[in-house]
């Protein structure tokens, strides 16, 4: 017997296609992208996701994907002629997206380092958002650029999907003006020299998923993203009051390869010596940091596992300016109620995490240390001591999700 046929409803309700948030994070060489089914208006988990590698010219472009239910495929990547290795990941994307149910991206968000004073929030972009954007490269050459180059991928590859801009400015923009100057002519602040602080989507995240776990978190909150960027972020109620980046991605603690704070007569002293604007830019943001000091890597894992003097020399001075950068931003705060760790480092490492406690423990910050060494996996934890006076957490942070929620906000 033959079924009987569809009505037009019908078949229109089969032909629906599931809509996802794609959010993408593009660096250098590198792609990390996740999709977020929308679900009666709302984000689900994380579906699809994964990595692209290898995408810088000369590279050997290859894309490892993640599937919902948690297996991994790594597969090269062939592009064709005319076409980037950004383009040829994002239509390797879209192909697994298909075969995940048929799925089509609603947006793609974008994580940009850099909205200037322009963009407090999300943004849809177009060719003069673009542009301001890359008037903004100088200002986070590690990233900006490389952010920028993704989005011109994805607009080409599908240009009838929404691309939304996520800024990591955005969560320091209504910090007091006192944290937003420099002690320079009124002029150059108005012309957009100022404290504009990073890592706001990680912060915007982590402050949330602890104000839903604990009530003193919602208060006093030292937050600390330590990774190939580290930077941390005195958060009051929510709301930024003082982070250790400024005017760029270079600023506040010592990094994987930048310095952070330097001061401004050792750069006088570099051009007198007759180092130019980019050899200065290259010993800064490249060759500087746990790299520079180590004069073996840029990776904490590598350097913990060394025996050689620079190796623990480059982990003191890590760890030192943490700890300093803390009282500085504790004392911003008033005190301290909870503390939490995220990122690379501070989500993997429990030396570091344990060795800026104790130096804390005058706040009356006590860990718990078999807590403390168990963390480190996709959950959050709290790592205090019964008797601690300050809570401690580890929070592994998601950009991506906030990115993916602000671009739904937009667009929806």
């Amino acid at each position: 017997m033959n079924a009987a046929p569809r009505s037009p409803r019908q078949q229109a309700a089969r032909e629906v296609r599931p809509q996802v948030v794609l959010s993408v994070n593009a660096g250098s060489s590198s792609l990390k992208f996740a999709a977020y089914p929308v679900q009666q208006g709302q984000l689900g988990r994380a579906g699809l996701s994964g990595q692209a590698e290898g995408l810088e010219p000369g590279g050997e472009p290859v894309i490892e994907i993640k599937a919902p239910g948690g297996g991994k495929r790594r597969v090269a990547l062939r592009p064709r002629a005319g076409e980037s290795p950004f383009e040829a990941a994002l239509r390797a994307v879209i192909a697994a997206l298909a075969s995940e149910g048929g799925a089509t991206p609603l947006a793609v968000a974008h994580r940009v380092v850099h909205g200037g004073t322009r963009f407090a929030g999300p943004v849809r972009i177009d060719d003069e958002v673009l542009a301001f954007l890359e008037s903004l490269n100088a200002l986070a050459p590690l990233h900006q650029p490389h952010n920028l180059a993704g989005v011109r991928a994805f607009l080409r590859a599908s240009p009838g999907v929404p691309q939304v801009a996520c800024f990591d400015t955005a969560f320091h923009v209504d910090a007091p003006e006192v944290e937003q100057r420099f002690a320079l002519p009124e002029t150059y602040f108005r012309q957009g020299v100022r404290r504009y602080g990073f890592h706001g989507l990680s912060y915007q995240y982590v402050s949330a998923e602890l104000a839903q776990r604990s009530e003193r978190a919602r208060h006093r909150l030292l937050l600390a993203h330590l990774g190939n960027g580290a930077s941390l972020c005195a958060v009051h109620e929510g709301r930024s009051v003082a982070t250790t980046m400024g005017f760029s991605a270079l600023d506040g603690l010592m990094m994987g390869t930048r310095c952070g704070a330097i001061d401004a007569g050792v750069l006088l002293h570099l051009l007198r010596q007759g180092l130019d604007a980019a050899a200065i830019e290259d010993l800064l943001y490249r060759r500087s940091g746990l790299l520079g000091v180590s004069g073996l890597s840029a990776d904490m894992r590598c350097l913990r596992a060394s025996t050689e003097p620079g190796a623990a020399r480059a982990i003191a001075l890590f760890t030192h300016r943490v700890v300093r950068e803390c009282g500085a931003l504790v004392a911003c705060l008033g005190g301290v109620d909870a503390i939490g760790f995220t990122a690379g480092i501070g989500e993997h490492d429990a030396q570091l995490r344990a060795d800026v406690c104790v130096a804390l423990a005058h706040l009356g910050v006590r860990l718990d240390a078999a807590a403390n060494r168990a963390a480190g996996g996709d959950t959050i934890a709290a790592l205090h001591a019964a008797d601690s006076a300050v809570e401690v957490w580890v929070v592994p942070t998601d950009e991506g999700l906030v990115a993916a929620r602000e671009a739904l906000a937009l667009v929806a």
